[in-house]
């Protein structure tokens, strides 16, 4: 009896097998690697203490240094190390960052897939005041809201949070209301599950993705905003440094001591683009419909 011969089917590589094929979402992650290390190991890479005013750190006119020796990327009005600075302004603008955009993300989610998924009144309620939030700049809102209350870490995440959940709800609602008329979303009534089951067990699962790469996404707008409040006076208040706020306390100098703004703002640059270039990828990958072209 001879033997028949089944030939090989390699299974398809998975996600982040062919997230790891594209060049540009690797050189995102790179980048990402480096902004976050660099937050986590300031206080170890950082040559100075960030609010320390060093004697040295400015010229014998009193200007800032510029970089080189002791002062790679030179030093601001008050003679403080920019690298040093730069460092720990990334944990602020991470934190914010994630803080912000996971909030924004949860909002989003949850007025999204209720109103998608109710529908009628409920959904007509929720979704007009959608509307009317989209219909407000974002971040002229985000000025009036971060004016009214005392500016702090987490009051800036929040008022972030509180203007950048709209397109997360839009996105989440369309979905939800296409789940909600499939077929299997029916026979599960049918038999009988319940509301929570269905959200939960089997709406829910098929939004990850979704949720994946508009959380991605989001984090680069969140650092963006983060910034510009920061640069505007009503984010993140001095001494605490972050990317914003650095180039605010020394805009006053940028035609004599550019470095002053360049730095921090390649730094903001940096990592909007990394999440932006991951995000991309991310959407493209675990998008069904764009898997054949991988």
């Amino acid at each position: 009896m001879t033997d028949i011969a089944v030939p090989d089917r390699a299974l398809p590589p998975g996600p982040l097998a062919r997230l790891m094929r594209r060049k540009l979402a690797v050189f995102g992650l790179l980048l990402i690697a480096l902004v976050v290390g660099g937050a986590i190991f300031a206080p170890l890479i950082a040559p100075f203490d960030p609010f320390q005013q060093n004697f040295d750190g400015l010229t014998i006119e009193g200007a800032p240094m510029p970089p080189g020796g002791a002062y790679p990327l030179g030093t601001d009005l008050l003679g403080r190390d920019l690298l040093s600075r730069i460092l720990y302004g990334a944990r602020t603008s991470l934190i914010i960052g994630v803080l912000a955009n996971g909030m924004a993300l949860l909002i989003g989610t949850l007025v999204g897939i209720t109103a998608g998924y109710f529908r009628g009144w409920v959904g007509s309620i929720l979704m007009r005041f959608t509307d009317l939030m989209m219909a407000f700049p974002a971040l002229l809102l985000a000025i009036c809201l971060a004016a009214i209350f005392t500016p702090s870490l987490w009051i800036v995440a929040m008022v972030i949070a509180l203007v950048n959940w709209v397109q997360t709800a839009r996105v989440i609602y369309t979905e939800t209301t296409s789940l909600a008329e499939r077929d299997f979303i029916a026979a599960e009534r049918t038999l009988g599950a319940g509301t929570g089951r269905i959200l939960f067990r089997h709406i829910l699962p098929h939004l990850v993705p979704t949720i994946i790469v508009w959380g991605t996404l989001g984090i680069s707008t969140t650092v963006l905003l983060e910034a510009t409040l920061s640069y505007l006076g009503v984010g993140v208040q001095p001494p605490t440094p972050s990317w914003g706020n650095i180039i605010f306390e020394n805009q006053t100098y940028f035609q004599a001591a550019p470095w002053l703004v360049f730095f921090p703002g390649a730094a903001i640059l940096m990592l909007a683009l990394a999440f932006n270039l991951v995000g991309d990828a991310l959407r493209d990958v675990l998008d069904p419909t764009l898997r054949g072209s991988d």
